[in-house]
């Protein structure tokens, strides 16, 4: 038996999704249960604070509802338009917390953050394939107006929420000073 194009892309998003959305899930449910080594919401959440992101318990929320659940909707392929942007939205964040360590993660940089919302973000616009949830359910949660519309708003969320932590990061920075 031969394997059509169609199936080994079905297949290459059906591992790109399990992959990216497994490591999105469980740095999620280190934020929101200490899972893993993590610091649960209290531990995420004094991080979150001294980053610039306040209130820190609640983006602690946001941050690990997002990737656990972005991450595992990803992984099922299910509601991706919304998965992707969500986890997309997430590593955002993430990202602007390393950008100042330069591009690599050996340096602390954003390489890999980075490059958790490029997936999720792809998987967003491209869908999840064949092998998925979406797939099953008829694309009743993966609709092509959903595409933009997931992107548009976490990018308004993005842009609101990295503007906040740049004013407390300002103001920090100009009472320490």
């Amino acid at each position: 038996m031969t394997c059509t194009c169609l199936d080994r892309r079905d297949l290459g998003l059906l591992l790109l999704r399990a992959g990216t959305g497994g490591v999105l899930a469980a740095h999620g449910a280190q934020k929101l249960f200490g899972w893993f080594g993590g610091g649960g919401i209290e531990g995420t959440g004094a991080f979150m604070e001294s980053v610039g992101y306040a209130p820190g318990k609640l983006n602690a929320v946001v941050a690990g509802l997002s990737e656990a659940g972005g991450g595992l909707l990803l992984a099922l392929g299910l509601a991706t338009p919304a998965a992707g942007a969500a986890a997309a939205g997430a590593m955002a964040g993430a990202t602007a917390v390393h950008t100042p360590n330069g591009f690599f993660s050996q340096g602390g940089g954003y390489e890999y953050p980075a490059f958790l919302g490029l997936a999720s973000a792809a998987l967003a616009v491209t869908g999840p394939g064949r092998y998925s949830a979406d797939h099953a359910l008829s694309h009743r949660l993966n609709r092509a107006w959903m595409v933009p519309a997931a992107l548009a708003g976490t990018a308004v969320g993005v842009l609101v929420t990295l503007g906040a932590r740049k004013r407390n990061v300002a103001a920090e920075a100009s009472e320490e000073a």
